[in-house]
């Protein structure tokens, strides 16, 4: 077998049934042994970041790794910043990043780089195989990282062992199960039973319908309090699971809301730090005065403790009444109403609205089940590749995807994939004509003035977008919609036609700094 042979061998061996890719020159072995093999879908993308994108949203829903398939260092550039994201959502994922023939990077050529440098900044694992021999084991243990370690294993395969004979397909070994220490979660049951002032904050893999009833039960039994993270990668919500307060994203609400508490169990999470410094406030979130107890990642150690302190089943909770549907001009507020009173059962919601979608959360809180997936990393562009993903792994669910104007101009060259593979997404612009987060940190960061001011709303001012158009020329309708009923009937239409669809929600512009 070629190198190439025995990298698509293995992967579908494995079940990885997707591949995003952007491939050029040095791919081309496996793009051709690809196309080959039906248990292997090569889902092309006009960009980079909208495959690592899509590939993080796919391995989010699946619970599995997809691959991906880039051209070089340049072409790994490109998908750096939702490689990031994937990283913090602890996303497994198979980065295949072709490069030069061995024997041609001594020479320098034009696309040659440092690949194994960019890698690392996101991958949990990085290797360049240097020969067909060693091509089967290697990418049999970049599976079992991308598995094991819940991140991104690059593997990078210059062309020339791609197209050599010589290799053999190696044995992935078996992926042990998630393990927990037991002796620390029974230390945490006893805080928690005799201490006063405990909170339980929760985040990660415990963000699904059992490991939220095991905090419930919890707090329930002992009177600590429940918090989880602000982005979770995956938040099973609705139908009754218990739903969680996130900890806010302003520097001095996080602070706030995590003062005062004697003791602090971090389950499927770890202690919050700020996004960002500011002048005279702290990095950690947590006050030194607090004891912090860290049960891990695993969703198994939080449901052991409520077996320790809560045992017995509790009830999901009822059904509760949805927002009623607004009219009139259209909101941020409205845009929210509208989706809690409107959303399906089963669907996968993908959140990269930014400042427009603060509203979201409350209003879908008591929508029929559903998940939420998570601008994790804060790196721009997740939103419409992640919901790409999502759409291949969910295949008979609906995508909705919220997404800011700004956003949604890192990465539209999803819709143009979406199309051609016919995906259910519908994609809203929460259009207000301008950065609006970027206001809100001028006024964190420091004092301006009005001079300051003044020039700085011309880098926040981002009128004139087009959606509409700019989906019609990606192969999607879109509609526009100014109105709550506007909205709300161009909304009901999309979610029940197949296919993608783009609605532009044009909505009040910022206030002015």
């Amino acid at each position: 077998m070629n190198g190439a042979q025995v990298v698509m061998e293995t992967l579908g061996a494995a079940g990885v049934g997707f591949c995003f890719t952007n491939p050029g020159t040095s791919e081309m072995h496996l793009v051709a042994e690809m196309a080959t093999r039906p248990s292997i879908r090569n889902v092309l993308c006009l960009f980079e970041g909208v495959a690592t994108g899509a590939a993080d949203g796919y391995g989010r829903m699946a619970g599995k790794p997809a691959a991906t398939l880039l051209h070089l260092g340049p072409g790994l550039g490109n998908g750096l910043a939702n490689l990031h994201n994937a990283r913090r959502a602890a996303t497994p994922l198979v980065n295949l990043v072709g490069d030069h023939a061995t024997y041609h990077k001594a020479f320098d050529p034009p696309l040659d780089s440092d690949i194994e440098s960019m890698a690392g900044t996101v991958s949990t694992w990085v290797r360049r195989t240097t020969s067909v021999e060693h091509v089967g084991s290697d990418i049999a243990e970049a599976l079992v990282a991308a598995r094991t370690g819940r991140g991104v294993a690059t593997l990078i395969l210059p062309s020339d062992v791609c197209w050599s004979a010589g290799g053999s397909v190696a044995p992935i070994p078996a992926i042990p199960p998630d393990g927990f220490d037991a002796d620390e979660v029974e230390r945490v049951a006893k805080v928690l039973r005799n201490e006063e002032g405990c909170l339980l904050f929760v985040g990660g893999a415990v963000m699904r319908r059992d490991g939220l009833r095991a905090a419930r039960r919890i707090a329930r039994a002992t009177g600590t309090r429940l918090l989880a993270e602000k982005s979770p990668a995956r938040h099973e919500r609705g139908g009754g699971i218990p739903d969680l307060v996130r900890l806010p994203y302003p520097v001095d609400e996080a602070l706030g809301t995590l003062r005062g508490y004697r003791h602090i169990v971090f389950a499927g999470a770890r202690p919050p730090v700020a996004f960002f410094a500011y002048p005279g406030k702290p990095s950690e979130l947590v006050s030194p005065e607090t004891e912090v107890h860290e049960l891990g990642q695993s969703a198994a150690a939080l449901e052991y403790l409520a077996e320790l302190i809560a045992a017995g089943e509790l009830p999901d909770d009822g059904p509760r009444a949805r927002p009623g549907m607004p009219t009139g001009g259209l909101t941020a507020e409205a845009v929210a109403a509208v989706t809690g009173a409107l959303l399906p059962e089963g669907a996968v919601l993908v959140d990269e609205s930014m400042t427009s979608g603060q509203h979201l959360p409350a209003a879908t809180a008591d929508a029929p089940w559903h998940d939420w997936l998570s601008l994790t990393g804060g790196s721009i562009g997740m939103g419409t590749p992640a919901a790409t993903g999502a759409a291949l792994a969910c295949p008979d669910r609906p995508v909705i995807c919220f997404v800011a104007d700004g956003s949604a101009m890192y990465t539209p060259q999803s819709w143009w994939t979406q199309a051609r593979e016919s995906l259910n997404v519908t994609t809203v612009i929460l259009n207000n004509s301008s950065y609006a987060i970027l206001a809100g940190e001028l006024g964190r960061v420091g004092t301006f003035t009005d001079a300051d001011l003044d020039r700085a709303r011309e880098f926040i001012d981002i009128s004139g977008l087009d959606f509409v158009s700019l989906a019609a020329g990606m192969g999607i309708p879109g509609a526009r919609a100014d109105t709550a009923e506007g909205f709300a009937g161009k909304f009901r239409e999309a979610l029940a036609e197949p296919g993608p669809h783009l609605i532009e929600a044009v909505i009040p512009p910022v206030a002015a700094l």
